[in-house]
């Protein structure tokens, strides 16, 4: 099974839209609350959205499964309150469910958590706590995005590893579910989003990981970096040798226990770095289609998010870790996907008994 693992409905339906503008709006404006069961999204909108969409690329690329999450850029935590957070997470949260409800055997959810910036910052860690077990256990889904900087661009929060997002962390321990850190939006017109946002977030990130004892307090945390890991690949050993005059253990023995790169790398000699750098263990299929970049790179032919034709032309990748990458970590790293899948194909043959 090739498992894509990151995902964002980048087109959901525009009712959405609409829906989250009219909240910021409100909140703005007046202080209020618009309810989230105003939002009407109907079951032919979101298969139009999928079919012409991710499922199309899916059956084209050859490609399972995909690991879905709201868009991320979307998530903009820094606008109004913890319950506007709240609410927009919850509303989104509940239209990826539905997808997987619609196409059970192409997505599986993987939430969003309603975080905000400055004060707020405890009681949307709490909120979170809770918005995570909620899809866990009641939409079957099977990790949440984690975002580091929830002022979207001008980092105005502690670094991950604080101990504000402790019971975050507890919490999906408890669960056994990873969290992919993924910055959203940025508002600060000095860092472009996809490009000098996102990648940056992914190389701040790895740094406070590597200057904390996260993972001596959360053995078994799960940490997902996206877009192969920003500059981390390429600064292999800048990142060893800082370790080193800081007295600080190997990566090896620090990070790479606990932290996971994907394949979100758009051309096949920064692949091909990825995967010579960091152990093929580590490393997770995915494409972040259809997402940062939709357009056809005119030296393949092909798009440049279609990391699997990508990767499939390395040859120095072993079979067994080209299996590995392509879905034998994801089912490794997200515990819960094959449990879930399981329950899906039960459903499924007994709802094709019961109709015989």
């Amino acid at each position: 099974m090739i498992i894509d693992s990151h995902g964002h409905f980048t087109t959901a339906p525009p009712a959405l839209g609409k829906w989250r503008e009219k909240q910021i709006r409100a909140f703005e404006e007046t202080g209020a609350r618009v309810p989230p069961d105003e939002l009407r999204i109907s079951d032919d909108e979101i298969r139009a959205a999928i079919e012409n969409g991710q499922l199309r690329l899916q059956t084209e690329r050859g490609t399972d499964l995909t690991l879905f999450s709201p868009g991320a850029g979307k998530m903009a935590h820094h606008y109004g309150d913890e319950r506007t957070s709240l609410d927009w997470s919850r509303v989104s949260n509940d239209l990826i469910a539905r997808v997987c409800g619609l196409f059970p055997e192409r997505f599986v959810g993987v939430c969003q958590l309603p975080q905000s910036p400055g004060d707020a910052l405890p009681a949307s860690v709490r909120n979170s706590v809770g918005e995570l077990e909620r899809c866990v256990e009641e939409l079957g889904f099977v990790g949440c995005l984690l975002n580091p900087d929830p002022s979207d661009g001008y980092y105005e929060a502690p670094p991950l590893t604080d101990r504000v997002y402790y019971p975050l962390y507890e919490k999906m321990v408890e669960l056994d579910v990873p969290a992919m850190i993924h910055v959203a939006m940025s508002r600060n017109p000095a860092m472009q989003g996809t490009c000098a946002h996102y990648l940056a977030g992914d190389t701040a990130a790895f740094m406070q990981l590597c200057e904390s004892d996260l993972f001596k307090d959360f053995p078994a945390l799960k940490l997902i970096l996206p877009h192969g890991g920003g500059a981390v690949p390429y600064h292999w050993g800048r990142y060893r040798g800082m370790m080193r005059d800081r007295g600080r253990p190997p990566l090896e023995q620090s990070i790479l226990g606990n932290v996971y790169f994907d394949t979100c790398v758009y051309h096949k000699r920064g692949m091909e770095l990825l995967l010579d750098i960091i152990p093929a263990q580590n490393v997770l299929f995915a494409s972040e289609m259809i997402g940062a970049v939709r357009s056809v790179d005119p030296e393949t032919g092909r798009r440049f998010d279609d990391t699997k034709y990508t990767l499939d032309s390395i040859d120095s990748l072993s079979d067994t870790d080209r299996q590995a990458v392509y879905g034998g970590n994801a089912l490794r790293v997200f515990s819960r996907l094959d449990g879930v899948l399981k329950a899906r194909a039960t459903a499924a043959a007994n709802v094709k008994e019961y109709q015989k």
